[in-house]
């Protein structure tokens, strides 16, 4: 299990090169599927621009990368869009950049530039987070023991995601995996060894950025 950046929410951003405007839409995609159905659905929205340009960046380890000119020049569109995105680190993730032409060549180097900095401005709009490996304990202790508890939780910037209160407490926390030994022994200490801590989970959670 390894963390790795993700889109959490899309966006669009535009540039205007030499009168040509390229306009990048970026969304998430998890599976083939969803990018080629997510390509389709730009060409339909933006049917009469000159070209409808596309990358995408599927699966946990990146393992799936596809790429389309759709009529540019060779590796002058489609191969730099999908750079942007390898370089970013980002999984689970498609770009289209659409081009309305605007009269005036821009040459290979023009047109590597424009589309590159076109995802470049799309992903400015977008909500980007790491989806780490996580899990999730959970914590019951007395009354005496919960504001030493939610003390140190508070020093990690962390929030309970559930807390149900009886003649006892019970928290429920998400922490990176990494954390977990760590947590535990603070907790302990914390409590003079009251607090019973157990896993739930093991599962990811989207950190935002």
């Amino acid at each position: 299990m390894e963390a790795y950046k993700m889109l959490v929410e899309g966006g669009e951003g535009e540039i205007v090169e030499k009168r040509s405007r390229f306009i990048a839409t970026v969304a998430k995609c998890e599976t083939e599927e969803e990018a080629i159905r997510f390509i389709d659905s730009m060409k339909k929205k933006y049917w009469d621009a000159r070209h409808n340009c596309s990358a995408f960046v599927i699966g946990d380890r990146g393992e799936l990368t596809r790429c389309s000119d759709d009529g540019e020049p060779s590796g002058t569109a489609g191969r730099p869009m999908l750079e942007v995105l390898l370089g970013e680190g980002l999984h689970n993730v498609c770009v289209v950049v659409t081009r309305y032409f605007g009269g005036v060549l821009l040459g290979t180097g023009g047109l590597v530039r424009a589309y590159s900095q076109a995802v470049k401005e799309g992903l400015a709009h977008c909500r980007i987070g790491m989806k780490r490996p996580g899990c999730e304990l959970e914590i019951q202790t007395d009354y005496n023991g919960i504001g030493k508890i939610l003390y140190l939780l508070g020093q990690r910037g962390l929030e309970p995601t559930e807390s149900i209160y009886t003649d006892t407490v019970t928290l429920h926390i998400l922490i990176p995996a990494e954390d977990e030994e760590q947590m535990r022994k603070e907790i302990t200490e914390a409590t003079f060894g009251k607090a019973g801590i157990e896993k739930k989970w093991e599962l990811f959670y989207i950190e935002k950025m």
